[in-house]
């Protein structure tokens, strides 16, 4: 085994110590090294070495001190002040250094004040100056009378070399000086005489000849607060520290001088503080403080350690320092200053790292602290080992050379091979992973540890990593340099020690992405009243050019930030209020994104003139010269700046010309003076800033008196006094004198039990009333009221009263509360503020008083009130029930008194969604229709709003999915439908459900309703005539395998089915899709010529079915099929063929839930519900469209197509799949695309788009992204009359029969929770007002062609689904085609 070298102590037995000379003195700077070799000895001054060989004038002696003969010291030549330090030095073993030690020489001698002839009172105290520099003071002594003076108790010298003479006797008197000797001739003061004055007869003021200064001093130094204070008696002194009494006696380290000053010897920190002189000669007292500081030179909590090392590691010498003013800690390696660098670095303040050691890292390293007043050193050795030698686990210290011993010797044995495959797997821009495979030689490796070994390329200081457990072959190395290669090779380890290394592998981090920081010199200077300019400067961007700045600001106060984004390094911001505190900052993005912001800089924009008048300006005419003005100024945000004053403009009425006066500063008043008597005059004021005059308020007009009232004599007696008696107080009012031309000033009251002298009160010459409170009841009063003015009082008039007894009940009422307000917060509660006259102006509630409130519902026949109590001005009222109109009134209590009820207030709750289904279902057949029935109902009980629309739900499956259900949409204001073409002989399931703009309330009970048996025979002709088309038979007959002709999406409906046999299903699905063409050929003949009565006309137009729902057999009207948008093909592309100047092409965001649909916008989207909202049932009479209406106003919607339809077929398919990638709907309820039979309905008048059946034939895209909000059933309000709707945007529904018969609006889709795709209402209805004009101009749709297949529109709407979010999607909708074209295009499309 190798041996360990062990530890060497070394270190200084003696340092150096700073040392105050003088002249031609000699010097010795001590210092003693210890080693087992004797060290080297070197000095350095200021840091370069000494060379004392050939020095006749420095040697160093035997054991290492430094001797200096005859300090040389001059104006221009000082060799020998300065820093001096020793240095130790043992070959093969290291340097170290000592502490550094200050040689100070005292100056040339040399006086800054002398001592000056005074006088003294017999017993007082006197002071001698001799000021010199401090150096010199040790150096100062005094005589007196040319004989040396000694010192004591009485007679002392103060450190700056001044002296002190206590309780002077008449031995004091003669003639002082002070000398300097300081090595060479000594140097003398001016004399001075002190006299010794007897006693004074009369006391003399006291006062201080010498008050303490403040003080910084060095623990261990002494510090002395001189004090001297004369006057007659003799004062007494005596000290505070910290304004506690400083106890001097028996007290070793405070001590009371001669003549009062204090001295502290050896000064701690516990002794900082303020220190209180304190001179009481019994007639007076005086005071003087002063500050003592302490300063602590740096002591060692923890001196660094020896440690051992192998080469590679990295290591820590720890150094804690304390000291005041905090020290300073640099770390010296073998005599030579550490420069911190990537491998050397101080971290936590004093600690010393080093990373990836080398051997010449070897040697002692000593950490030094210095601050102010002081400085020291400790060290520590560092010993590299080699790598076959363990680093020993022994303490330190027990290691001397008595222990240089074998240490546990490694085992003998095969060293592992080198560990294969180094590489990095994850490279990052301040850290990399390696792995690696096993050495060849221990291909299990589950003993190796292994260390890692790096270094930057072109350095050869490596670092080492270790595993952190055996057999793990993976490491991450932290800490590294972005955009730096690295090399690092990997060396397995066993029992028997390390083995081969690795090939060396280079890796370069990853460059740092850097974003901007922020951009320097931000500043900001308002450049108008409205505009501030900004300027910065490029910021550093690290590896991205700066693309742009984004700046930000803000009004001082407010929360809303805004923004602007600048090219530049400059911007002006515009329009901004006048004078008013901004704040901006300055963001800049680089490629990478944003940067850092800068601080943010305030700024307030320049004033400028007022851009309001002063408010409130009212005139009072005080005597036939005089007017005073009063007013208030211009209101908050209009003051443009500080106001400086205000400008009074007046003149007569009569005359063009006015007078100018100026007022400066604040004052809401000006008494005008100098009028002419008897005239009118108008006035304005405008208030000023430093920029000019604000506008000016109108002219207001008053008249001054045509005679000054008389004072040369007493008023005379008031016209009326009146009494009103209460329990505790009387209010007394009165008329003033009759005679109205002498002057009142005010009027006195006099009142008092039994004689009226007891109590008097003045009040001023306007007041008519006045209440006496706090009397006592029951007891008899004389009151008396007299006018007063400058020349005495007038003639009482006298009046007696009686206040009442307690027990009576006080009659008097409060007055009620005012400005009784009602605010409508939600759909059940209302918040009722009202204001108390009867409290002061702040409306602060100081006695026990309450509110009483109480409300009931408007009805006329409702006289139940509800109340509540209030101790504030304000009540929650809840409970309360939906849109309901309430009235409210408040009345306060105070003690037995109590208002009236205020005036009522009125409010009318939100409303809320139906909490109740409609009631009263019954379903009855139709006569002679037995395949048409009749749904009747009343509203709900429970409305809590507007009925806006109901929805039928019918089934034969009770028990089905409520998506499953059909659905039939009825408008609000209707309690019967028709549902047509139902199945004969079959039970059907009807719920109802209402809407108000609030949502979906709940579903009835399910009412069955059986149809007839029979089918009448007035129906079959119609039957096959028109409903035939495209159909083998009605959709409800089909069997569940049925497949549509054209590859739709097959799945089966659920509808219920007629029991029918496979032979007739395959003979529907043959005969539907061989006569498909020609029934839409015959249909389509036949239709146009279709014009005879309403009931046809009826059929023709557009009847809603829905799309997701199953379809009705209806072979009688014929309805247009829904329209699914295909929203993969779909492009909201504004194809306006109109020649309209303006067309309405606005986006209308959705609102994301339908409880946003307030009742102040019912209509979802203002492009499509622009008129009256009512959507028409099916049987009503005579269905009528105001086409001109609404072509005006329509936005088109394009939808392109596919080009492989093998035929074209006029028909509108929902296509369940409808991919947009800006909807999502948070159900997932279904995977797979909902699907449906697919009805080829034709249709007279298309309103369909023909969609091509082969777009989606088997899709399987999950529903989750369907928009199902966007889709609608085909409008059965479409055009088939010219009929102009001149009212229809009033938003009621009117009552008159052609109101009533034109089909008002489309309905709209509204998707309720239960399925994304499934179910549709009635939209709300939009409020009266709509911008809509009815007789804009348009022109037809034109055809728009897509491979060769015709493009029909369609109007399609939507409403938020309910309780979904989504995000605002725009609606764009084209005009109706009018009958000829569309005529036109179906001819196209069957040709």
């Amino acid at each position: 085994g190798s041996l360990v070298r062990t530890f060497t102590p070394f270190y200084f037995l003696v340092e150096p110590m700073d040392i105050l000379s003088v002249r031609g003195a000699s010097v010795i700077m001590n210092c003693s090294a210890y080693c087992e070799t004797s060290p080297k000895i070197e000095w350095k001054k200021d840091g370069t070495f000494l060379n004392l060989v050939s020095d006749d004038r420095r040697q160093l002696l035997p054991d290492g001190s430094l001797l200096i003969n005859s300090v040389v010291h001059s104006k221009h030549n000082k060799p020998d002040e300065g820093y001096y330090q020793c240095v130790a030095t043992v070959e093969s073993l290291g340097t170290i250094v000592s502490r550094t030690a200050k040689l100070t020489v005292a100056g040339l001698p040399r006086f800054t004040s002398q001592p000056e002839s005074s006088s003294v009172y017999k017993g007082n105290s006197a002071i001698l100056n001799c000021e010199v520099n401090v150096d010199l003071a040790p150096f100062v002594r005094w005589e007196q009378d040319r004989q040396p003076l000694f010192l004591d108790d009485r007679v002392f010298k103060l450190p700056s070399g001044a002296l002190i003479i206590s309780n002077a006797t008449d031995t004091d008197g003669g003639l002082y000086r002070c000398i300097i000797e300081s090595g060479g001739t000594p140097k003398y003061s001016d004399e001075a005489e002190l006299k010794i004055l007897p006693d004074p007869e009369v006391p003399q003021n006291l006062m201080f000849v010498r008050q303490p200064s403040s003080l910084t001093k060095v623990t261990g130094q002494s510090a002395v607060f001189p004090c001297v204070a004369v006057g007659f008696p003799t004062p007494y002194i005596r000290w505070t520290r910290n304004e506690e009494e400083l106890i001097t006696e028996g007290y070793e380290r405070f001590l009371l001088l001669a003549g009062g000053s204090l001295e502290i010897s050896d000064v701690t920190e516990e002794d900082v503080g303020m220190y209180t002189c304190i001179a009481d000669n019994g007639n007076e007292t005086i005071e003087a403080q002063a500050e003592l500081t302490v300063q602590v030179p740096p002591e060692f909590l923890k001196r660094p350690a020896n440690i051992y090392a192998h080469e590679s590691m990295d290591i820590v010498f720890e150094c804690e320092v304390t000291g005041k003013p905090t020290p300073t800690v640099k770390w010296v390696k073998n005599g030579d200053m550490v420069i911190p660098s990537d491998y050397f670095k101080i971290v936590k303040e004093h600690n010393l790292q080093v990373l990836g050691l080398v051997k010449s890292d070897e040697g002692f390293y000593q950490c030094i602290a210095e601050n102010d007043v002081g400085n020291a050193q400790a060290g520590a050795q560092l010993i590299i080992l080699d790598l076959d030698v363990a680093i020993p686990t022994l303490p330190p210290t027990s290691l001397t050379s008595a222990t240089n011993d074998h240490l546990a010797p490694a085992t003998t044995g095969p060293l592992p091979s080198a560990p294969r495959d180094v590489v990095a797997t994850l490279v990052s821009t301040r850290f990399i992973r390696l792995t690696w495979r096993t050495p060849v030689s221990d291909p299990q490796g589950d003993n190796l540890t292994y260390s890692i070994f790096y270094t930057k390329e072109g350095i050869n200081r490596e670092r080492v990593e270790n595993t952190s457990r055996p057999g793990e072959t993976q490491v991450t190395i932290q800490n590294l340099m972005p955009e730096t290669v690295y090399v690092f090779r990997v060396v397995a380890q066993n029992k028997h020690g390390p083995g081969e290394s690795s090939v060396p592998l280079k890796v370069a981090t990853q460059p740092e992405v850097q974003l901007p920081g922020p951009a320097p010199n931000i500043r900001a200077y308002a450049s108008s009243p409205t505009s501030i300019s900004v300027t910065w400067e490029t910021p550093l961007s690290g590896n991205g050019e700066i693309q742009n700045y984004k700046l930000y600001y803000m009004e001082k106060g407010q929360d809303i930030e805004q923004d602007v984004d600048v090219g530049g390094l400059s911007y002006t911001i515009n329009g901004l209020k006048k004078y008013t505190e901004y704040s901006f900052r300055v963001v800049a993005y680089n490629k990478h994104g944003p940067g850092v912001s800068t601080q943010d800089v305030v700024v307030r924009t320049l004033s400028d003139v007022p851009s309001a008048p002063p408010q409130n300006l009212t005139l009072e005419v005080r005597n036939s010269k005089s007017i005073m003005l009063h007013w208030q100024p211009p209101p908050p945000g209009t003051h443009s700046g500080q106001i400086t004053g205000y400008k009074i403009r007046y003149r007569k009425v009569s005359r063009k010309s006015d007078v100018t006066e100026s007022i400066g500063g604040t004052q809401l008043f000006q008494l005008i003076e100098g009028l002419e008597r008897g005239t009118e005059y108008s006035f304005r004021v405008a208030a000023l800033t430093v920029n000019g005059t604000g506008p000016a308020t109108d002219w207001v007009s008053a008249e001054t008196f045509e005679s000054d009232l008389d004072e040369t004599r007493v008023p005379e007696v008031p016209s009326s006094l009146h009494v009103r008696p209460l329990v505790t107080s009387i209010v007394v009012s009165w008329t003033p004198p009759e005679n109205q031309n002498i002057v009142v000033r005010g009027y006195a009251i006099g009142y008092g039990i039994g004689s009226p002298h007891a109590q008097t009160i003045k009040v001023d010459y306007k007041q008519r009333y006045y209440t006496i409170e706090n009397l006592d009841p029951s007891s008899h009063y004389v009151i008396t009221l007299k006018a007063f003015n400058n020349v005495g009082e007038g003639i009482p008039l006298y009046e007696s009263a009686v206040t009442r007894p307690h027990s009576v009940p006080d009659p008097s009422p409060m007055m009620p509360p005012v400005g009784v307000q009602a605010s409508i917060l939600s759909h059940d509660t209302i918040r009722i503020t009202w204001a108390d006259n009867s409290l002061p102006k702040n409306q602060k509630i100081t006695d026990a008083r309450y509110y009483t409130v109480r409300w009931k519902t408007n009805i006329p026949a409702n006289t139940k009130y509800k109340t509540a109590n209030a101790t504030t001005l304000s009540y929650l009222v809840t409970g309360l029930k939906p849109n309901t109109l309430y009235e409210f009134s408040v009345m306060v209590t105070k003690g037995r008194r109590s208002s009236t009820w205020s005036m009522t207030a009125h409010g009318t709750t939100f409303e809320l969604v139906p909490t109740s289904p409609p009631k009263d279902v019954t379903v009855v057949s139709k006569e002679g229709k037995p395949r048409t029935i009749i749904v009747n109902w009343q509203p709900p009980s429970e409305a809590n709003g507007k009925i806006t629309g109901y929805i039928i739900y019918y089934s034969t499956d009770v028990n089905a999915e409520i998506h499953d259900w059909v659905i039939e949409p009825v408008v609000g204001n209707r309690l019967t439908h028709q549902i047509q073409e139902l199945t004969l002989d079959t039970p059907y399931y009807f719920k109802i459900q209402a809407r108000n703009s609030k949502g979906m309330g709940p579903m009835s009970e399910a009412v069955q309703f059986r149809t007839p048996k029979a089918e009448s025979s007035d129906k079959m002709p119609n039957d096959q005539a028109s409903g035939s088309a495209g159909r083998g038979s009605r959709p409800v007959d089909i069997g569940p395998d049925y497949k549509p002709p054209l590859g739709g999406n097959n799945s089966p409906h659920g509808s219920p089915t007629s029991p029918l046999d496979s032979n007739m299903l395959l003979v529907i699905i043959v005969s539907v899709g061989v006569i498909t063409i020609v029934i839409v050929v015959i249909v389509a003949v036949f239709c146009t010529r279709r014009t005879t009565s309403h009931q046809k006309k009826k059929r023709a137009a557009c009847k809603s079915v829905n799309g997701s729902h199953k379809y009705k057999g209806n072979s009688k009207d014929v309805k247009p099929p829904d329209l699914w948008i295909h929203h993969e093909r779909l492009e909201l592309k504004p194809i306006d063929k109109s020649p309209d100047p303006n067309p309405i092409m606005t986006d209308t965001p959705i609102p994301r839930n339908s409880q946003d649909i307030t009742p102040v916008d019912n209509s979802m989207d203002s492009n499509i519900h622009q008129r009256r909202n009512s959507y028409r049932g099916h049987e009503s009479e005579d269905s009528m469209s105001t086409l001109a209406g609404r072509r005006g106003m329509r936005p088109k919607m394009m939808m392109p197509f596919d080009s492989q339809p093998p035929q074209p077929v006029i028909s509108a398919h929902p296509i369940h799949s409808l991919d947009n990638p800006h909807h999502h709907f948070h159900s997932g309820s279904l995977a797979s695309p909902t699907r449906s039979y697919l009805h080829h309905q034709v249709n007279p008048w298309p309103i369909g788009t023909s969609m091509s059946h082969s777009d989606r034939a088997n899709s399987t895209e999950s529903v989750r992204n369907t928009p199902s909000t966007d889709t609608m059933p085909a409008s059965s309000s479409q055009t088939c009359a010219d009929h102009q709707d001149p009212e229809s945007t009033t938003g009621s529904y009117l009552a008159n029969a052609q109101e009533e018969d034109s089909a008002q609006n489309l309905p709209t889709a509204h998707v309720r929770p239960s399925h994304p795709l499934k179910s549709f209402a009635v939209p709300a209805v939009p409020p009266a007002g709509s911008t809509y004009d009815p007789a804009l101009p348009s022109t037809p749709l034109l055809t728009q062609q897509a491979s060769n297949h015709p493009v029909h529109s369609v109007k399609t709407a939507s409403i938020g689904t309910l309780g979904r979010t989504r995000p605002p999607m725009p609606v764009v909708v084209p005009s109706a085609p009018d009958v000829q074209e569309t005529t036109r295009m179906l001819e196209d499309s069957e040709s």
